[in-house]
């Protein structure tokens, strides 16, 4: 196992500009959603999803969100491939963060579809080229590589005596995003809460991905 004595302060500018991208941009995500959601007319957060708010007058602001905020989240995946050294998860942990990235930003570019109440006159659900993009999108760029990554990396920390903590902490962080978007898919089938289970899951998910990269930029270089 490689050591190193190099403070995380010695770490490349570009380094640690990256991976404070991970801490801003996953946290600018939740923060923007939440006060949209809190406060545009007609939007109910209890059961439209965070997508949603990307359509009609104002939408601007949530597409904007979802480009800028995956931006940053690919631009860490790219400063945690930079900090793992060659081993268990240094690969699969940036691509699965990198998709998560590139997913969020995917959901900016293709607005979903209005239905089922928002906007307020919306009576039916619209199907469209680019409102299915959207949902392939959100599930196989963002909803499963999310987990996926928390899993990844947990079986790295498990390697690691000292690091057992994080391990679980991803382990439960994995299984509570798969839970709660399984029951987000439920809901929506049954009109159910599914903006509450949505945002349950992506504020776990995200802020795991702010608190790893916060955790990083105080490690010493390489991470091993």
């Amino acid at each position: 196992m490689k050591t190193s004595t190099q403070s995380a302060g010695s770490q490349p500018v570009v380094t640690r500009l990256l991976l404070a991208c991970g801490a801003i941009g996953p946290l600018l995500f939740i923060v923007v959603f939440l006060i949209e959601g809190a406060t545009r007319p007609h939007y109910r957060v209890l059961q439209d999803a965070v997508s949603a708010l990307s359509i009609g007058e104002g939408g601007w602001m949530q597409i904007t969100n979802f480009i800028v905020s995956g931006a940053l989240v690919f631009g860490f995946a790219i400063g945690l491939r930079r900090v793992l050294p060659t081993s268990r998860g240094s690969t699969w942990g940036p691509i699965l963060l990198g998709l998560v990235g590139l997913g969020l930003i995917g959901a900016g570019i293709f607005v979903t579809d209005p239905g089922l109440g928002y906007p307020y006159e919306a009576s039916t659900i619209i199907v469209t080229v680019h409102g299915t993009i959207h949902s392939i999108i959100s599930l196989f760029f963002v909803f499963i590589p999310l987990p996926a990554a928390c899993f990844v990396l947990a079986r790295r920390d498990a390697a690691d005596p000292a690091a057992h903590g994080w391990a679980w902490y991803s382990i439960a962080t994995g299984l509570l995003v798969v839970v709660f978007v399984v029951l987000t898919f439920v809901a929506t089938a049954l009109n159910g809460p599914a903006g509450l289970t949505q945002r349950i899951f992506l504020i776990v998910g995200l802020s795991w991905i702010a608190v790893l990269a916060i955790r990083l930029m105080g490690r010493s270089v390489p991470l091993d």
